[in-house]
Formats: structure tokens, C-alpha cells, sequence
């Protein structure tokens, strides 16, 4: 029988590891995505209420004025977090992953503070400033929260804990969805109605600024890294909830110790050196774009779509009326938290990355063509029903199948991949590229989105055709280019990238794993990486890169 909760190691590690406090360090960084999911979620069905509308006088707007506003509104916060994940490097490289975090959190109340004075006079100029300044600090937090939770992750649940992550923002979403369907059924059209959804954004942010103080630690890896080892040691012993003198804790240690050493002769020291690292290595630079590129499948599949102008998508399919729209997208966020949850705690330390990325890729792609061939037959949009007719139930059950695809697949899985992939010197520049990558990738979709259903055929059919070919597309990139990181220690990622059978990698380097643990148990030994093996890597590594430069 499969046990569903079984932990694969690299080693024997003692049970205590897997402890309250890591999996509290973990939470209360993912009180960032909270806000990420909040933010992402509720702008489109504020912007669909009535009382924003009349406040703002977008009720005399024609379709493409409107279109053109909704698109300005939601990129504006796109260009912060874009601008913002860059912000991020300097941040928890100079400053640490604490305070980076908990400045991300400061200005992101800022933000979320300038955009409740928007009114009738003001017009719409406090929300574009206010999703401006949001944006920074959540791009910050996006970049630096899956970074600090994998540095402090044990490799057995380190997808899971990453995973935090992406439960806070379907959390957040979860809620950003509901609570325009609430604010329609409960108070009257109004300032307040539309203004209670854009309040609610410093309930998060709050909880995530008080939150940092008293839970989370800062990362060993960072503080050995800046020759704070005392403060190091005294952070991974609580993190790990194990004494100074325990053999996990001194292996672990060491194994930092050995890999900060080696970054720093192979990478160098000072603020650009990592970017020189990452940019001069082919065979760095080749991961990194194999990474970052991951975040355009993921909105190649149409979710950012979805998010931030839900009523749009459910008028394609026919769903008609704004409370019925809302509910519908309620609905949405219910089945994508819940299978959220199922990919964390049950999937992907289960099942791996790359092969749930692969099955979520083909089941969305037929779910995506099945609406679209609904659309283009019957263009409901334009046939509009009180009640949805046989076909369109259909429509709603594949959109709601795609939903579960997506959900525990390509959901979380690109930040747990980014955030495993790359040695500690270069990490940080790694997932600030990821971060920027991903912002990026939502800004040219979340822009384009409301013209693309204006002109890409009636009921905007051809929209879905667009994310199932994405979806398809995306197969033989998985199959050819992405190596399985499931249960690999982070200083072990060289070696698993240096492997030129990328389908058997994974197994191939865990096997060598077991074997040298082995050796040295019988020896009496503690199982430290020795100097040798990273040479071994390193040469691996440049023979890729040699390699890469003859092509």
C-alpha cells in the first residue's frame, strides 16, 4: 500500500527535524503569497461590480474603453512586481532574507493604503499608484519567501514546505474571489461595497509584518555565508530543533560550511558576482533559462487569464449576471485551494515535479480545446440563456477539469523547481531572474487578455485555442530539457544538472547519494560532501559548458 505521507531521504535524518518550528518559519513566510493571491484575485470582480463602475464612470464606457482601463488597472501592479522582484536581490543579499521580507511587507501596506483614497473626485489615480507601489513589495516577496524556505527546508519536505507557498496564494486568491460575491449580497451598491475588497488587502499584510518577528529565523545558509556561523548554528538548531552536538546538525553544518567555501572560490565575493557567475557559465546560464522559462508555460496555460478577468471568461462560456459570475468564480478558487492543498501535502514529494508538470499539461490542453470547440459552434456569449443549456454545462464542467490540472500541477511546481535548481553563491540571482520572469509573463497576459477576447473570434474561441496549443507546447520542452529535482539536496544540484540522461537523472544521482552514505557508514563516518566530489561537479559542469560552446 502507498503511504502517501512516506519521506524520501538522501540520509538517515533524526525524526525531530520534522518539527513545528520549520514548518512555522515556512507558514509565516508564505503570508506572502496571501497577499499575492489576495491582490491577483480580487481586482477583477471589483472591477466587474456596479458601484465601482459608477464611481468611476466606466458605465458609459465602450467595450474597448473599458477593456483598456481593466488592462491599465491590473499591468499597473504587474510593472510593480516586476520592478519589485528585482528589488529583491539586493535586498536579502545585503540585508538578509528576514528584513528583506519584512520590508516587502511595509511597502506593500503603503500600497494597499494610497489605493483606498481613490473616490469619484480623484478618479482612478490612487489605484494605479497605490497597485504601483503594492506591486514592489510583493514582486520583493515573491522573489525572497520561496528562496528562504528552501535554504531552511530538510530535502524530504522541502517541495512540501516550498509548497506553503502556493497554498498562502490560493488562500489569499480563495478569498479575493469570494468576497465581491459576498459584498453584492450583503451590502448596497455603494462606495463601501467596492471599497470593503480593496481594504481587506492590510489583513495580510498586517499578519505577514507582525508574523516575521516572532517566527521566522533567519536562513544559516545566508548567515555562514557572512561569516556569522555562531548565529548560524543557533538558528539551525532551533529550525532543526536538534542540540549543537547532534550528528545531523555538525553534518549539516559542514556540508554548508564546504559548499559556502566552495561558492566563494568558484563565484567569488561582492554584490555582482553571482550575476557574473550566472551569465559568464553557459551551463549555469542554460539552467536558468530551462527554469525561468517554466513561468511562460504557466501563463501559456491561461491561468492569469482567468484570475484577473474571471467575469469575462464565464461570459464566454455563457454564464450570465454579475452575482451569478461572481459565484461561479467562487467556485473556482474553492476547487483550485483545495487541489492546492492535495498537490502540497500529497503530490509533489509524492510524484515529483516534472511528471505531474506533464500530465497537467495534456489534461489542460484537451479541457482548454473542448471549450473552445464549444465557443466557436455555439458562441454563447452572443446567444446569451437564462439558463445554461446542455453544451455549456459542459463548457463549465472541462473549465472546472482544467482547473483541477492546473492546480496540482503547474500551480506551484515552476517555484519549487526555480527555488531547488541552483547552488546557494547564485540562488538569489537565480530566483530574482525567476521572480522577473514570472511578473513578466503575467504582465504581457494580464495585458493582452481583454483584447485577445475582442479579437480572437466570437465568444473568444480562439483564446482557448491559444492556451491549449501553450499547453501542448510545453510537453516535449518537460520531456527534453528538465530533470527531475525530487528529494536532491540543494548542494547536490550540480551534479544532477551536470547528467546527460536528463529522463534518468534524478535516479542516477540518488543512487550515487545512498552508495557514498554507505561507504562512509562503514568506515564510521559522518556523511560529509568531501572537496573531491565538488571538483568532481565542477568538472562535470565545465565539460557542459565546453560543450555548449562548441554548439
Amino acid at each position: 500500500m502507498v503511504n502517501l505521507f512516506e519521506r524520501i531521504e538522501d540520509r538517515p535524518t533524526p525524526k525531530a527535524v520534522y518539527n513545528w518550528r520549520v514548518y512555522a518559519c515556512a507558514c509565516t513566510a508564505a503570508f506572502a503569497a496571501i497577499m499575492i493571491g489576495y491582490d491577483s484575485a480580487f481586482i477583477g470582480t471589483s472591477m466587474a461590480l456596479a458601484s465601482f463602475k459608477k464611481e468611476f464612470g466606466l458605465t458609459t464606457k465602450t467595450s474597448k474603453q473599458f477593456a483598456d482601463i481593466s488592462a491599465n488597472i491590473v499591468s499597473t501592479y504587474q510593472g510593480g512586481c516586476f520592478f519589485g522582484s528585482l528589488l529583491g536581490y539586493p535586498l536579502g543579499q545585503i540585508y538578509g532574507r528576514r528584513n528583506g521580507l519584512l520590508f516587502s511587507s511595509l511597502v506593500f501596506l503603503l500600497g494597499a493604503g494610497v489605493m483606498l483614497a481613490a473616490d469619484h473626485a480623484r478618479g482612478l489615480g490612487p489605484i494605479y499608484g497605490g497597485r504601483i507601489v503594492a506591486g514592489l513589495g510583493i514582486g520583493a516577496a515573491s522573489n525572497l519567501t520561496p528562496l528562504y524556505i528552501s535554504e531552511i527546508a530538510p530535502p524530504a519536505i522541502r517541495g512540501q514546505l516550498i509548497g506553503m507557498y502556493e497554498i498562502g496564494w490560493q488562500i489569499g486568491g480563495l478569498v479575493g474571489f469570494w468576497i465581491n460575491y459576498g459584498v453584492t449580497q450583503h451590502i448596497p451598491s455603494s462606495r463601501k461595497q467596492w471599497l470593503i475588497p480593496f481594504a481587506v488587502q492590510l489583513i495580510p499584510g498586517g499578519m505577514f509584518a507582525l508574523g516575521i518577528p516572532f517566527f521566522v529565523r533567519e536562513s544559516p545558509r545566508w548567515l555562514i555565508a557572512r561569516n556569522r556561523r555562531d548565529e548560524a548554528i543557533r538558528n539551525l538548531c532551533y529550525i532543526r530543533n536538534l542540540s549543537p552536538e547532534d550528528q545531523y546538525i555538525i553534518s549539516e553544518v559542514n556540508e554548508i560550511d564546504i559548499q559556502v567555501e566552495h561558492d566563494r572560490t568558484a563565484v567569488g565575493t561582492g554584490f555582482w558576482a553571482p550575476f557574473k557567475q550566472v551569465l559568464g557559465k553557459s551551463f549555469l546560464l542554460r539552467r536558468m533559462l530551462i527554469t525561468t522559462m517554466l513561468f511562460m508555460w504557466q501563463n501559456g496555460t491561461g491561468i492569469n487569464a482567468i484570475n484577473y478577468y474571471s467575469p469575462t471568461i464565464f461570459k464566454s462560456i455563457g454564464v450570465t449576471g454579475t452575482s451569478t459570475s461572481l459565484l461561479t468564480t467562487g467556485v473556482f478558487g474553492v476547487i483550485k485551494t483545495v487541489l492546492a492543498l492535495v498537490w502540497c501535502f500529497f503530490v509533489i514529494d509524492r510524484y515529483g515535479r516534472r511528471g505531474i508538470l506533464l500530465v497537467g499539461a495534456a489534461g489542460g490542453a484537451l479541457s482548454m480545446f473542448a471549450i473552445a470547440a464549444y465557443n466557436n459552434i455555439k458562441d454563447p456569449s452572443n446567444n446569451p440563456t437564462k439558463v445554461l443549456p446542455p453544451g455549456g454545462k459542459a463548457a463549465m464542467f472541462f473549465f472546472y477539469l482544467w482547473t483541477a490540472f492546473y492546480a496540482v500541477s503547474w500551480n506551484g511546481t515552476p517555484w519549487v523547481v526555480n527555488a531547488e535548481s541552483f547552488p546557494g553563491a547564485v540562488r538569489q540571482v537565480t530566483q530574482c531572474f525567476a521572480a522577473t520572469s514570472n511578473w513578466l509573463w503575467n504582465f504581457v497576459i494580464s495585458r493582452a487578455t481583454p483584447t485577445m477576447f475582442l479579437n480572437m473570434g466570437h465568444s473568444g474561441y480562439g483564446v482557448y485555442l491559444f492556451f491549449g496549443a501553450m499547453q501542448v507546447l510545453s510537453i516535449p520542452y518537460i520531456c527534453l530539457l528538465l530533470p527531475e529535482t525530487r528529494n536532491i539536496p540543494l548542494e547536490e544540484m550540480d551534479r544532477l544538472w551536470a547528467q546527460r540522461n536528463t529522463w534518468h537523472a534524478n535516479k542516477i544521482v540518488m543512487d550515487e547519494l545512498r552508495r557514498e552514505h554507505d561507504i562512509a557508514a562503514q568506515n564510521g563516518q559522518h556523511y560529509l560532501k568531501p572537496t573531491a566530489e565538488l571538483e568532481h561537479v565542477e568538472k562535470a559542469s565545465s565539460s557542459i559548458e565546453e560543450n555548449d560552446d562548441k554548439v
